[in-house]
């Protein structure tokens, strides 16, 4: 008895199941078909289902990504990268959905730019610089490794350690930003960052990341917080309750940018240090279009070269002199530049 109940369990499950599909799993031969693999952004994405059985179908809603699309769709009105196009297909008394994947590229070639020096200063040479960030003329810096991370307000022309506290061994810091008189701080691995007084170092509140898996750099316009994850994401944040409410995705014309570090935000741009390439992207942060590239490899060569050199990270820009800081990890310079088109 205890075996035949068992299965007319498994036969009454299975009829539940069945039913909840809304016949979405049957062979209709359904597929929503597109004028193009991919697009750039200002195209127009065209729109329509390959019904190969003829069905009577009635009616077609198409999304992309939970928005309604009409099916000849002008992509100019939109961010960039990995998209979900879905269509909701009526036809004699079933509904079908049918989602596809489809990416957006950028429809520009970036400009590049070349720098100068304008002045170099002394930069302490144990600092895994992570953050750096001016605000009220003033040089604030975050670095990483366990057992190392600090906070610190910086001199800027002798390198002086102003102020500074040392985080618990458990994080590993990393990016920071300067919002409202507050310092916000990110961690490595550890889904956590840290609000502070700016003045007194104070720490004021603790905060979770939502989506994203990691912390990396984080920059702000004024009135929210961008935040990069060390993939090609960067996630907009609310200040006021540090959640995480969209994302932008950042693309050339040929693809996404992944390993996106460092933030600076620079004259309504997003500049971003890509991890381990000694670059720097600026980034349309309406779209996640990169629309230029800083090469600063050579600087590297200007440093002192030791064994725990590592590479350029650190961006920081000086709004009074209109002139750019950069540094790396344990490097003893910290370099001001201005960039100009080549």
């Amino acid at each position: 008895m205890r075996l035949y109940n068992y299965i007319i369990v498994i036969c009454l499950s299975l009829t539940i199941i069945n039913c909840g599909e809304n016949n979405s799993s049957k062979d209709t031969g359904l597929s929503i078909k597109t004028n193009r693999e991919f697009a750039m952004f200002g195209d127009t994405l065209k729109l329509s289902i390959d019904n190969p059985k003829k069905l009577n179908i009635t009616r077609v809603t198409f999304k992309l990504d939970d928005k309604t699309i009409s099916d000849n769709k002008i992509l100019n009105d939109i961010t960039l990268g990995e998209k979900t196009i879905s269509a909701v297909v009526k036809y004699d008394d079933n509904t079908q959905t049918l989602t596809q994947s489809f990416k957006i590229y950028n429809n520009i070639i970036p400009n590049y730019y070349s720098y100068e020096i304008v002045n170099t200063y002394p930069h302490d040479i144990t600092s895994y610089t992570q953050g750096l960030e001016f605000h009220n003329g003033e040089l604030y810096e975050s670095t990483g490794q366990y057992k190392e991370s600090k906070l610190r307000k910086v001199n800027f022309e002798t390198g002086e350690v102003l102020k500074n506290i040392n985080l618990d061994d458990e994080y590993f810091a990393e990016g920071l930003t300067v919002l409202d008189d507050k310092i916000y701080q990110l961690t490595w691995r550890e889904k956590r960052g840290f609000v502070y007084d700016v003045n007194s170092f104070e720490k004021l509140s603790t905060f979770n990341y939502g989506k994203s898996e990691e912390g990396w750099g984080i920059c702000n316009d004024g009135s929210q917080l961008f935040k990069s994850d060390g993939t090609e994401k960067i996630w907009i944040i609310n200040p006021e309750n540090l959640t995480e409410q969209s994302h932008i995705e950042v693309y050339t014309e040929k693809g996404k940018i992944p390993a996106l570090n460092e933030l600076e935000w620079i004259d309504g741009k997003i500049f971003a240090n890509i991890y381990q390439r000694n670059g720097v992207v600026i980034i349309n942060p309406k779209t996640g279009g990169v629309e230029g590239v800083i090469d600063f490899k050579p600087l590297r060569k200007l440093v002192t070269q030791h064994p725990e050199l590592d590479v350029l990270n650190g961006i920081a820009y000086h709004p009074e002199r209109k002139t750019i800081f950069v540094t790396g990890k344990n490097w003893d310079k910290l370099f001001e530049v201005t960039i100009k088109k080549k």
